[in-house]
């Protein structure tokens, strides 16, 4: 496999992928990614360049212990030691290759597309909320209520997205969390959640619609 630094490199193969979409998706938001500062950290293997086969996404400079899951025809298979939280592969390989691909994501966020229109419309925040952002001390809270949270990896893994990559938090009058939308090195959403208390409010189709413009706007795909 061979590692792509070179920016014109980069920017060809984001070209590529775009073209590609949505069967690209698995690797394309971390190109994405990449060619916008890489915040992150993240590195593109190749097969071969320019006619490439396969293309895979991972943190730099590490390697994947165990099956790497070598990329035939765009398939491959989570090695079951990567650097998962709880059993989910939010660090595994992500794979493309021109006849498929394992993963299928969301895109950034797709689901905000299907309320849009309502919110050209008129469609707002609930009153008393408004739209604002996450900070560091919140970190714990998102770890108790990720799915895949509760231990001090998963901690590190949400502290690192929170730091590095768009968010999109609803706040109530107090300036306290109600819901929120987390992206992540692959430009997907990866952990959105509203508060028990604060549901059948809309408030998530209003967190998800803001995070889809702003991806748009960034030049991010949005799939549903």
């Amino acid at each position: 496999m061979q590692i792509l630094t070179h920016p014109a490199q980069l920017q060809r193969l984001e070209g590529i992928l775009r073209k590609s979409l949505p069967l690209a998706l698995p690797v394309f938001g971390a190109v994405l990614n990449i060619n916008r500062g890489n915040p992150g950290q993240f590195e593109v293997l190749v097969d071969k360049w320019p006619e490439f086969g396969a293309v895979l996404a991972r943190p730099s400079g590490e390697v994947a212990s165990g099956d790497t899951g070598h990329c035939t025809g765009g398939v491959t298979r989570c090695p079951g030691t990567c650097r998962g939280l709880g059993g989910h592969c939010g660090w595994t390989w992500r794979c493309w290759g021109h006849w498929g691909a394992l993963w299928l994501d969301l895109g950034v966020l797709g689901a905000g597309l299907g309320y849009w229109a309502h919110w050209k419309q008129g469609f707002g925040l609930a009153p008393g909320v408004r739209v604002g952002s996450l900070q560091p001390s919140h970190v714990d809270l998102l770890n108790d209520t990720w799915p895949y949270g509760g231990n001090a990896r998963s901690r590190r893994y949400l502290a690192e997205i929170l730091g590095c990559f768009p968010q999109v938090c609803l706040q109530d009058s107090s300036g306290q969390p109600v819901a929120w939308v987390l992206t992540d090195h692959f430009g997907t959403g990866t952990h959105s959640y509203t508060l028990p208390e604060q549901r059948r409010r809309g408030h998530m189709q209003v967190a998800l619609t803001v995070a889809a413009q702003r991806a748009q706007a960034r030049g991010f795909p949005t799939f549903g």
